[in-house]
């Protein structure tokens, strides 16, 4: 399995960004995908995550609640962080991440993203 992000760039204070990300691959069903980020000298830090059977949303990190939106198309297995009213606090390299499984096995997996990065510039 693998994920690729996209939608990172550079945006100023108070405007919005849209990060995609795809998972690829065969045999593998979705257990939870989600974002990360982590800014210089900071450690990587959960963003949201949503449960891909559910769509519950099994958290948002405090500081992005009301701001972002994290949602999925999961007739193509890709997941959205829809990023708005964007600070500088907001500046890092965003990651995405999926828990699953490989169909009819029990073990769960993970995998990560390249990471795309986010500047919010003021």
């Amino acid at each position: 399995v693998q994920l690729q992000a996209s939608g990172g760039g550079l945006v100023q204070t108070g405007g919005s960004l849209r990060l995609s990300c795809a998972a690829s691959g065969s045999g593998f069903s979705i257990e939870t995908m989600g974002w990360y980020r982590q800014a210089p000298g900071k450690q990587r830090e959960s963003v949201a995550t949503v449960d891909w059977n559910s769509g519950v949303i099994t958290n948002y990190e405090p500081s992005v609640q009301g701001r972002f939106t994290i949602s999925t198309d999961n007739a193509k297995k890709t997941v959205h962080l829809q990023m708005n009213s964007l600070k500088s606090e907001d500046t890092a390299v965003y990651f995405c991440h999926a828990r699953w499984r490989y169909y009819g096995r029990t073990y769960v997996r993970e995998n990560w993203g390249q990471g795309t990065l986010v500047t919010v510039s003021s």
